[in-house]
């Protein structure tokens, strides 16, 4: 479900355009989203380096820049590009579950648990760093520590869209779909715009999975 994060920053990204001389980046972004999308990563990646003339630094644009190098096959400069994203937001939750994917792909796992780490004792009355710590720990297998990391993201934000479909996830790993249905609907409440969340839910019905059963 990564997929939706990059789409949630790109409509974030319409919304900070200002109505003067960057009102061409407002005007092109849903070609952006439509370019990637399709797959047209090399395209839409030459669309967002040109928006980058217009708005310098910009995290976000960074990061649409890095995921199409991602996407691509160019790990090393997808790597460079989510590291000058994070310079400058260092709480740009997509960027940094990318770059941890991105580590744990090539085989560097200390290293994205550090960089998770590290985001934990630097803010830790966030719910972001919970949702990626949870999901680091079930891409380890470890559920019972994972479910009790997103949990943890959820008392601090109850709302956190992340913590919400990656603890539903967890739920559908230990054979809890109907839990898993409960908190993917939550997710969808917040932000209606997931089509991979929505589908899950759909499939799920599909196979009989209902409401959970008082224990």
């Amino acid at each position: 479900m990564r997929r939706v994060g990059l789409i949630a920053v790109l409509a974030l990204a319409v919304t900070a355009c200002a109505p003067t001389g960057q009102e061409r980046l407002r005007e092109y972004n849903e070609d952006r989203i439509h370019l990637f999308q399709e797959g047209s990563y090399r395209y839409a990646g030459e669309c967002f380096q040109a928006d980058l003339a217009l708005r310098p630094g910009d995290p976000d644009l960074v990061y649409n820049l890095a995921q199409c190098k991602d996407r691509l096959g160019q790990e090393r400069q997808a790597e460079q590009l989510y590291g000058q994203c994070l310079s400058r937001a260092p709480n740009h939750p997509e960027c940094r579950h990318a770059l941890a994917v991105l580590l744990v792909r090539q085989g560097r796992r200390a290293e994205a648990r550090r960089l998770i780490e590290d985001w934990l004792k630097r803010e830790p009355n966030r719910a972001a760093p919970y949702a990626e710590d949870g999901w680091l720990r079930a891409q380890d297998g470890d559920l019972l520590n994972a479910r009790g990391r997103l949990e943890q993201g959820l008392l601090k934000d109850p709302h956190d869209n992340r913590a919400l479909v990656e603890l539903g996830h967890v739920y559908e790993l230990m054979h809890y779909p109907d839990r898993a249905v409960v908190l993917y609907e939550r997710a969808l409440d917040y932000n209606p715009h997931q089509p991979e969340v929505a589908r899950r839910v759909s499939l799920l019905r599909s196979q009989g999975v209902g409401r959970p059963h008082p224990e």
